[in-house]
């Protein structure tokens, strides 16, 4: 998106101020835990300013949604671990953080719900179920942004799927 008489800074500027919670969105989903998910924005934002002049005139947006899947991937291969957490403990911590939200107290539990199940994933299904279902992705988009085969974020996907399913029928029966 072209903006005319701004300067480049100008225009990066707004658009932070445009994306910045959605990408926070999308870091969380990725990564699970608030804090890592700011982290992973302001990565995202910080690379994408440095190839603003390369950027600006075509998709920041998707340049910054692939650096903060890279990013976390990175982040994971640095430690070789992952950090997993009970629900329990998480709903206490976004409860804490968490301004009231707008939303209808059922989208809330059922937004809640699909958060708990995504965090039992693993960290590569999780990944796959986020970029190709809720971001809406292509599978070829999701492989090159991940670096896999498409028949990986196939295998994944499907398996990432099944086991989200029955997590969220788990917590029906309940």
């Amino acid at each position: 998106m072209v903006r005319t008489g701004m300067s480049a800074e100008e225009q990066f500027r707004l658009f932070a101020i445009e994306s910045t919670a959605a990408l926070h969105r999308i870091a969380y989903l990725l990564c699970g835990d608030d804090h890592r998910a700011h982290d992973l924005t302001q990565i995202a934002l910080e690379r994408t300013y440095r190839h603003w002049s390369r950027l600006k005139d075509g998709n920041p947006f998707a340049y910054a949604r692939r650096v903060l899947a890279t990013a976390r991937i990175d982040g994971w291969r640095r430690t070789r671990r992952e950090v997993l957490q009970s629900p329990e403990t998480v709903a206490v911590a976004q409860e804490a953080s968490r301004a009231p939200a707008a939303d209808s107290g059922a989208q809330v539990a059922e937004r809640e719900r699909l958060v708990r199940a995504l965090r039992r994933l693993g960290p590569s299904q999780r990944r796959v179920v986020v970029l190709r279902h809720l971001l809406d992705r292509s599978e070829a988009d999701v492989a090159e942004e991940l670096s896999v085969s498409v028949g990986t974020v196939k295998s994944q996907g499907a398996r990432g799927l099944a086991r989200l399913r029955e997590l969220l029928s788990e917590g029906q029966d309940a």
